[in-house]
């Protein structure tokens, strides 16, 4: 299996990629955002030295409780950190750049700039955004999720959560496909807390295998989520050790990328546990 971004050409199987958070924004629910671009580089400086394959900046918080920003807000938010970002990624071993957004205009603007993959947390309603990574073969994340981003749907039920992501999938990469952009270029991220339940979340940990059918890269968002919390019934700072249990979890089912906000204990994980796996298979 082969992930195509830009310049990037990533073969799986291999160990699991893990892929750091950067807030260029002041209201992350874990506190660690800023608007300053020189600590943001300094953040991903720090991350890429602990290990991180990808670095995943976003400008806009996805949390339903703050209002969105405009689209020229974030737009140039994110510039600055593109325009500092091939010196940076020029130190380290080809790290890839993604740009968490999933609105059209930012996305049309910012990726001339710069930006390995997009991920999209709006779940893909229409074939825009996958049309602007096809014209620069950019990777497009695909997160399920239902409705408009920034807008709470705690009240959603799902008769079978692995039923309804296989829908899904099934769907958006037809769409995907149908504007020019490679299956190679897609990964896939069954949207943790995304309009899900304790259980739902719970159930694709579980059945996570499920999704193998597709035969693209499988994202967990595993850091720090609202579903730890609810499990072990602890805020969000204090959620590290239960994000690494996800990791294990979501490994023994043969997801690819992680994405975290503590790089260094994800890189860690990843690593013995891959060490772990790959002894045993010889």
């Amino acid at each position: 299996m082969i992930l195509q971004a830009r310049q990037h050409r990533i073969e799986f199987p291999r160990r699991p990629l893990v892929m750091g958070i950067i807030n260029i924004n002041d209201d992350s629910f874990c506190g660690d955002g800023t608007l300053d671009p020189t600590l943001a580089l300094a953040q991903a400086k720090q991350q890429l030295q602990e290990g991180a394959d990808i670095i995943d900046i976003g400008a806009e918080s996805a949390r339903t409780n703050r209002e969105p920003i405009s689209v020229q807000e974030e737009i140039d938010r994110l510039l600055p950190f593109l325009e500092k970002w091939p010196e940076l990624g020029s130190r380290f071993n080809s790290p890839l750049l993604s740009i968490n957004t999933w609105r059209s205009d930012v996305i049309a603007e910012v990726l001339p700039r710069g930006g390995d993959l997009i991920n999209d947390i709006s779940g893909l309603p229409d074939a825009f955004n996958a049309k602007l990574c096809a014209e620069h073969n950019a990777g497009l994340l695909i997160m399920h999720s239902v409705g408009q981003p920034k807008v709470p749907h705690t009240h959603v039920q799902y008769g079978s959560i692995m039923d309804t992501l296989d829908h899904f999938f099934t769907q958006r990469l037809v769409l995907a496909e149908s504007v020019g952009l490679p299956r190679e270029n897609i990964v896939l991220d069954p949207g943790i807390d995304f309009a899900k339940q304790k259980d739902d979340n719970l159930t694709i940990y579980r059945d996570l295998q499920r999704l193998h059918r597709f035969e693209r890269p499988i994202l967990l968002p595993v850091s720090r989520k609202t579903v730890i919390g609810d499990v072990l019934g602890i805020p969000a700072l204090e959620r590290d050790a239960g994000t690494q249990a996800c990791i294990a979890a979501g490994m023994h089912r043969g997801a690819q990328i992680f994405r975290v906000h503590n790089v260094k204990a994800a890189v860690q994980t990843v690593k013995m546990l891959w060490a772990v796996e790959s002894t045993r298979a010889r």
